[in-house]
């Protein structure tokens, strides 16, 4: 064996054994076997392997091999990309100097390649022993930088497989998919030390940042899986539906879902009671091809449902309002997550679709107090600016700036504006406009209540969807079988359409 092959050999989970039990007994897998896992069988091309925080040689390798991280390109079902992962069992997973050399690397790498970047994250911050010295610090790491110019150029996936307290955390807010594991995965600004140390609270790993409260609370995580195995098929499903990068090509599949499939469950989807909710993810899976519907963040604001899914085989993005929480009303988590989904789409060229059936923007001094006022501008101000395919359609409700929030109408040039028959659309609820308008007409009748109901049916009358298409605001009345077809049509037809005539500015400011 050649000096280069047993210095290599060193570096391999046979020749650590003592150095991993630990991450082991943790019922956690090492960096390369989380690898491997992830990549098809013999794709790894490692970068950096031999890298070592000092001393060089062969003791520099026993005490940080790799410096903590190992880096490289592979393939995901057949397609190139780059990944990172942190080992744990080098310095807890900290990340020293030339540690964050190979990230920087493997970062400008998937960049210049116009490839998707996968870290795999298990361990803290900077490593304090590199880090508590003004000569070496004070240069500062440009890998936040450099991230956060790859965002939208090509994919970024994020693995949260420990804990992954301070930088890795903010190398989950710049990715575009954020999985963590139920009972290993943690993240936030700092660790329950560093917490306890700096304010006095004290506070577990799970309960600060673990998987069901970053990722259902606080909406930092897409998902929470149960197991690695589970993050792993996660990050690949999600790789599938989107091209390498911002300029390749669309992630097409082939499809034996018929495209003039029609559902018949929509027809009878909606209920006929319009106080009554449905679950809209029925219509999404009755519209799009089958099993091909992938939703993220699906417990957190699960008032708007934001899903990847295909139509025709060709990846599409759907946000819909789902009346089963808080009645489909937009507040201000509802807002943020759709606009951040759009800008997702948009950035890699996947058409959007938006399902409507939403009574408004929520009100009162709690949703004042959330800063609705300006977090609720993010939705329309992302559908204004986004370049790419979209097809609104009004399945029954489509209230006020709810429904230009959501691409409803002529209100962000959608490429094909539909509604379903039994749809309203209306600038607020009509019970609601009723009471206001109308408090004294009702209140002076001789039957209060029959008057008041009087005026309710009469604008319900001039709020339908033919009466609306009579107006000219949409392009078509559908029936919520066709829903389908019609919008592959369209997709059809403007495939490869972007839209233009965007002011010559530098760029847009987008609210707070």
């Amino acid at each position: 064996m050649t000096a280069v092959e047993a210095a290599r050999a060193s570096l391999q989970d046979a020749a650590r054994e003592a150095a991993l039990a630990r991450q082991r007994d943790r019922g956690k897998l090492t960096a390369r076997e989380r690898v491997a896992a992830l990549l098809d069988a013999g794709s790894f091309l490692e970068v950096g392997g031999f890298a070592t925080a000092e001393p060089d040689g062969e003791a520099g390798r026993r005490q940080s091999p790799a410096d903590g991280v190992v880096t490289g390109t592979g393939r995901i079902e057949g397609r190139a990309a780059v990944v990172v992962a942190q080992d744990f069992s080098v310095a807890g997973g900290s990340i020293g100097r030339l540690g964050t050399a190979k990230t920087v690397h493997a970062v400008e790498t998937a960049v210049a390649r116009g490839l998707p970047l996968v870290m795999l994250l298990d361990g803290g911050g900077h490593r304090i022993q590199d880090g508590q010295d003004a000569r070496s610090f004070a240069h500062a790491s440009p890998l936040i930088r450099t991230l956060a110019r790859a965002s939208g150029w090509v994919p970024l996936v994020s693995l949260m497989l420990g804990p992954g307290f301070a930088g890795p955390t903010n190398f989950a807010g710049l990715s575009d998919l954020v999985v963590m594991v139920r009972g290993i995965s943690a993240m936030g600004m700092a660790g329950p030390a560093l917490v306890k140390a700096a304010t006095g609270e004290d506070i577990d790993q799970d309960a600060l940042g673990g998987a069901d409260a970053q990722a259902h609370a606080h909406g930092l995580a897409d998902l929470a899986v149960e197991d690695e195995a589970a993050a792993f098929e996660t990050a690949r499903r999600f790789l599938s539906y989107l091209p390498a990068s911002a300029r390749a090509p669309q992630a097409v599949r082939p499809c034996v879902d018929p495209a003039d499939r029609r559902d018949e469950a929509l027809l009878h989807l909606v209920p006929e009671d319009r106080r009554r909710g449905f679950d809209v993810r029925l219509a999404i899976a009755g519209i799009a091809d089958r099993n091909s519907v992938f939703e993220l963040k699906p417990r957190y604001a699960a008032n708007m449902v934001t899903a990847l899914a295909r139509l025709d085989g060709r990846p599409v993005g759907i946000l819909a309002n789902q009346s089963l929480r808080l009645g489909g009303i937009i507040d201000a988590a509802a807002a943020e997550k759709g606009a951040r989904f759009i800008a997702f789409c948009d950035a890699y060229s996947i058409p959007l679709v938006s399902l409507i059936d939403v009574p408004g923007f929520l009100i009162g001094s709690g949703a004042e107090r959330s800063g609705l006022g300006r977090r609720s501008a993010k939705l329309p101000f992302e559908w204004a600016h986004a370049t790419v395919p979209r097809i609104s359609v009004v399945l029954r409700k489509g209230y006020g700036l709810g429904y230009i929030a959501m691409a409803g109408g002529r209100s962000m040039q959608a490429d094909a504006a539909f509604a379903w028959p039994n749809a309203e659309i209306c600038a607020m609820s009509i019970e609601g406009s009723v009471d206001v308008a109308y408090r004294r007409d009702y209140a002076a009748a001789p039957d209060p209540a029959a008057r008041r109901q009087e005026l309710i049916d009469g604008i319900r009358a001039r709020t339908g969807a033919l009466r609306a298409a009579e107006g000219f605001g949409l392009d078509d009345v559908i029936d919520p079988r066709d829903t389908r077809a019609r919008i592959i049509e369209v997709l059809r037809q403007a495939e490869g359409r972007e839209h233009g005539g965007m002011p010559p500015k530098k760029r847009a400011i987008p609210p707070i």
